[in-house]
């Protein structure tokens, strides 16, 4: 019975597919996805901004999509500064 349930175990951990790793840099908010096949494309994250990376989309197989995953930049605090009395 063991041996069953290690052969079924080993089995599904055989068939599992392995977790894709991120595709979108979170430091710019657009992306080219440039296709190579029917279903195999790949993500350029290095555009900031739609007409730029239009531009480079032009005569490929890649159009551009906002990036889902861009961490705005977050603003810095302003510093108090004291004021000396006279």
């Amino acid at each position: 019975m063991r041996i069953l349930a290690l052969a079924i175990l080993a089995l599904a951990a055989v068939q599992t597919t392995p977790a894709q790793a991120q595709t979108y840099d979170p430091a710019y908010p657009v992306c080219l996805q440039v296709y190579q096949g029917m279903v195999d494309y790949y993500f350029e994250c290095r555009y900031t901004s739609i007409p730029q990376c239009q531009a480079s989309a032009s005569g490929r197989a890649a159009q551009c999509v906002v990036n889902p995953y861009y961490a705005k930049p977050v603003p810095r605090k302003k510093r108090r500064t004291s004021k000396s009395r006279s």
